[in-house]
């Protein structure tokens, strides 16, 4: 009897340890995380794009005389300044070309200048009644038509003078030669083209844009320009205009924003863009990774204590603009919390958790010095 009660005994100790141990192993184990705070700092929206350069001068120099050419002064790659030789045409027909006309002037004004005098012999004659009226007014014709054809003939002179002159081929602006077209013995009728020039001082940048930014994009707007050519400086400048199709293909806005060169960028280059559409100050705002997305919306996990433990309390949040990692929070937070980083998105209403406080630190500081960066990207 006494071994039947120390057995039954034993076989209750050990059901009893059996479901102790069955009641631990149904507590999950609090689920391990890193935390951030809720941070306020200057916040903008921006819209981005990835747009191209155009040079805003580049002039093609052309023959505005024919002739051969004689000399070329500038090549490929070579700068210039306005004003500078480039090339000389032959001069030799051009120059006889000017001899012939003023002397053809000069002809016709020692015929005018005998017209005024018989002129005057006329009208003395018309005066004292030996001369008809018609043969005056014959006479005064022909020196009105002399005259204009002095004149015409002046204009000729004066015109080839001027085309002596353009025998020399001047840079029109400061710039580069981009394409050497003309060479030294090269025959040239006026209009053939010498010279491609770039200057490359005044740029002007496409950007394209969704039609959906539209009401968002207005002329005036700051834009920050960084180009592959100079990944470490950033150009600030404005919208210019904003073409007022949609261009066909992209189904795009082509916004224009005009820039000065400081000789780092180039013409047909690409550049990323982001236009300032708005400015807020003491702005909230979290890490992206921060927000999840529940049955309620999008909510972030404040962390809270409660009987000795740490838990994860549900808010739900209406979040704005994001840029660089962080989103900003327009509702559902005031500021300071401290909030569920990494791990967020496995984790429940009501949840234990428990921090590992070396990434903890680290977050911290990390979410510090993106709040002290207080930029954001329009979405």
């Amino acid at each position: 009897m006494r071994n039947v009660l120390l057995t039954g005994l034993v076989l209750t100790l050990l059901s009893a340890c059996g479901q102790k141990a069955e009641e631990k192993k149904a507590v999950p184990p609090p689920a391990l995380i890193t935390v951030t705070q809720a941070t306020k700092g200057d916040f903008e929206v921006v819209l981005e794009t990835l747009g191209n350069l155009e040079v805003l001068a580049d002039p093609k120099v052309g023959a505005e005389v024919a002739g051969r050419v004689t000399q070329v002064l500038a090549r490929t790659g070579t700068r210039v300044k306005a004003g500078d030789l480039m090339a000389v045409i032959d001069a030799g027909d051009v120059a006889l070309q000017n001899k012939a006309d003023e002397a053809e002037a000069r002809r016709i004004e020692a015929l005018a200048k005998q017209q005024e005098k018989l002129a005057a012999r006329q009208q003395s004659l018309m005066d004292q009644g030996f001369l008809s009226k018609n043969a005056g007014e014959d006479v005064a014709a022909q020196r009105a038509a002399l005259a204009a054809q002095l004149d015409a003939a002046r204009a000729r002179a004066d015109n080839s003078r001027r085309s002596f002159g353009k025998t020399r081929v001047l840079s029109p602006i400061d710039g580069v030669v981009e394409v050497q077209i003309v060479s030294p013995g090269d025959y040239v009728k006026v209009g053939d083209p010498l010279f491609n020039l770039v200057s490359p001082k005044k740029l002007r940048a496409h950007l394209p844009f969704a039609e959906s930014f539209g009401p968002r994009l207005q002329q005036g707007q700051e834009v920050r320009l960084v180009s592959p050519l100079a990944p470490d400086k950033v150009f600030t400048s404005r919208i210019k205009d904003i073409r007022p199709g949609v261009v066909e293909g992209s189904r795009t806005l082509d916004v224009l924003v005009d820039l000065e060169n400081d000789g780092s960028l180039r013409g047909g280059g690409t550049l990323n863009a982001a236009v300032i559409v708005s400015a807020r100050a003491e702005a909230l705002t979290v890490p992206e990774q921060s927000v999840v997305l529940r049955p309620a919306g999008k909510v972030v996990y404040v962390i809270a204590g409660a009987d000795g433990q740490k838990k994860a309390r549900q808010q739900p949040v209406k979040v704005g603009a994001k840029r660089g990692g962080r989103i900003e929070i327009l509702e559902g937070l005031a500021g300071g919390e401290t909030i569920a980083l990494d791990g967020a998105g496995f984790l429940t209403d009501g949840a234990a958790i428990a921090i590992k406080e070396a990434a903890q630190a680290n977050a911290r500081v990390g979410a510090g010095k993106t709040a002290a960066g207080g930029k954001s990207e329009g979405k």
